[in-house]
């Protein structure tokens, strides 16, 4: 047995050393060439011995895809290799919105697995799954103990098969048996288009996937029809996506044959300019774009080219910083492999690139492009701009914090169980959701229901305040100090009791939009947080004053910075054993 091991893996080795042959044979021998030669043969010789001279047996696949990973971590993380088995999960998050499910989102909360979110009008929602409604088995499988992953292979597949789930449900003495015929599920690109105070467009666009560039032209075109004072494009928590995508929506608001981005890397061939291509959908009205720390990529170029043509004023906080292309290429057995192949610049000649990856440290760790490397650039208007740091908004709104409790009872899920509680007994709310609101019955109510319930947190004063006792412990002064350490720690045990009044607004605000999500789904979640969201307020104002807009644009405004910021929407659900899919 032992021989046949030896002479397979033999042949393996053979095969190995042909490739190896067949590369210094292709590349010839001069240095560089014969480095990577030399490295490639000490690669596949350690491969070789180990895998026949090694313990246990080993995952040949498994080592070879560690090895792939391991060497490509140390250029950036952009740059991956797919294997075939990952490829469709790979493109339902970087290609395309669609896939085949019944259209709910899961969690898991003490091994169990539970529906966390559903998308209006799919099969989930046609069937009358509830949020919080447990998911015990998916086709007679008992799912106890399941990951994400193992759930969502069960769930998906291909549109109209059948797929029987088991439910329990709060309230209902026995589970609920279903049987739901799968469909295509589409994940909008854009998650939301209408209209806001003031008579304004507003556009949320949440990735630049295939259609994401059409869904926003359909967006637009239907605002344009209520004749609109200006528009709001939201690119917050926009990870990005395809770069031609990215040009086509600059398009929409800019003239035909304009530069919008450009691409420069080490291959000649890879360097590209891209331009627009068609007339625009709407060129003058006033527009906004809403950034943050979570708008990265393809988000940046729409965000950095409209600032740099002054064709639209850049509200809220410095975007993510990500300034690199990637390109992918098909490798053998049906797996590709990830590049980064350039560096973008938007109009103004700046890249964006905030952290370099290039220029390491002596440990591997990565670091910001430094101060003095950071360099000034003139928008169209002449209006200064800066490379090496993400996109700064041109107006800065500061970002809001949840408070300790606010974030406690969120993570606990207590405010989504209580959302949960709420629909139960109110099968029907009178009220749209932007006029939505909780009353103060409703919220004490929620305190009562928070009973018993263990919502334990710790605030940034406690941690100093440990942390000065460890100091004085260790100095050996802690008895002289002691009374005053336990009656501060007193006091602020006091101000943790009433912190559920003293934060009431925002927990009020959570409440809402996670309550309204049972009756308008991720509509009404926008629609409620409407009266909240600061950005979208500095926005509105900032088209109402044609004085405002044109000094920004002229570079009067820079950096302007407005008040107390943003609290975001939540729309998702945690807590510390929980992770979040969609199937």
């Amino acid at each position: 047995m032992i021989k046949g091991r030896l002479i397979i893996e033999k042949n393996k080795w053979w095969l190995f050393a042909s490739v190896f042959l067949c590369c210094i044979i292709a590349f010839g021998f001069n240095d560089d060439l014969f480095q990577i030669a030399k490295n490639l043969d000490i690669f596949t010789s350690v491969y070789k011995e180990v895998n026949i001279n090694y313990v246990d047996d080993i995952n040949s696949s498994k080592m070879l895809k560690t090895g792939i990973d391991a060497m490509l971590e140390g250029l950036d993380p952009y740059t991956i290799y797919v294997p075939e088995s990952d490829i469709e999960e790979y493109k339902l998050h970087y290609v395309s919105t669609q896939f085949g499910g019944i259209g709910a989102s899961v969690f898991i909360r003490d091994k169990k697995i539970f529906f966390a979110e559903i998308l209006e009008g799919f099969p989930a929602n046609k069937a009358d799954i509830k949020p919080g409604d447990q998911l015990v088995k998916i086709n007679d499988i008992p799912l106890e103990g399941k990951n994400n992953d193992q759930v969502g292979v069960l769930l998906k597949g291909a549109k109209g098969t059948s797929v029987k789930l088991l439910i329990k449900r709060e309230g209902k003495d026995q589970p609920i048996l279903l049987d739901i015929t799968r469909d295509e599920i589409l994940q909008p690109n854009v998650s939301y288009s209408g209209m806001v105070d003031g008579n304004i467009g507003y556009i949320k666009l949440d990735r630049f996937l295939e259609n994401s560039a059409d869904e926003v032209k359909n967006a637009l075109l239907e605002i344009k029809k209520k004749e609109p004072n200006g528009i709001i494009l939201d690119l917050r928590s926009n990870g990005g996506g395809i770069l031609q995508e990215a040009v086509k929506i600059v398009n929409l608001f800019v003239n035909k044959d304009v530069e919008v981005v450009s691409q420069k890397g080490k291959l000649r061939e890879k360097n590209f300019t891209y331009k627009t291509t068609n007339a625009p959908i709407e060129p003058n009205l006033p527009l906004i774009v809403l950034t943050n720390s979570g708008s990265a990529s393809a988000s940046e170029i729409v965000a950095g080219s409209l600032q740099d043509l002054d064709r639209a004023v850049i509200i809220g906080q410095r975007s993510y910083g990500k300034g690199l292309v990637q390109q992918t290429f098909n490798m053998p057995y049906n797996s590709l492999v990830k590049i980064t192949i350039a560096k973008y610049y938007v109009p103004s000649g700046r890249c964006i690139q905030a952290i370099d990856y290039t220029h390491r440290k002596d440990d591997g760790s990565v670091v910001k492009v430094a101060d003095s490397l950071i360099h000034e650039f003139k928008t169209k208007n002449g209006r200064s701009v800066y490379d090496g740091s993400g996109i700064y908004p041109d107006v800065l709104v500061k970002k809001e914090r949840f408070s300790k409790v606010t974030q406690a009872v969120v993570s606990k899920l207590f405010v989504f169980d209580y959302a949960n509680r709420f629909y139960r007994t109110h099968p029907a709310i009178e009220k749209e959701p932007r006029k939505f609101t909780i009353t103060d019955n409703d919220y004490a109510d929620f305190v009562n229901f928070l009973n018993g319930k263990n919502f334990s947190y710790t605030t940034g004063y406690e941690k100093l305040l440990e942390s000065f006792k460890t100091e004085v412990t260790k100095e050996k002064q802690f008895a002289d100090i002691q009374t005053e350490y336990e009656a501060l720690k007193a006091k602020i045990a006091a101000a943790k009791n009433n912190d559920l009044q003293v934060h009431k607004d925002e927990i009020k605000r959570a409440l809402e939009i996670e309550i309204i999500s049972r009756y308008y789904f991720e509509k009404g979640k926008y629609e409620v947080n409407f009266k909240y969201d600061k950005d979208i307020a500095e926005a509105i104002k900032t088209i109402q004053s044609k004085d405002l807009i044109a000094s920004i644009l002229k570079g009067d405004g820079q950096f302007k910075v407005i008040g107390k910021p943003v609290l975001a929407v939540i729309n998702k659900k945690s807590d510390k054993d929980s992770t979040l899919s969609d199937f």
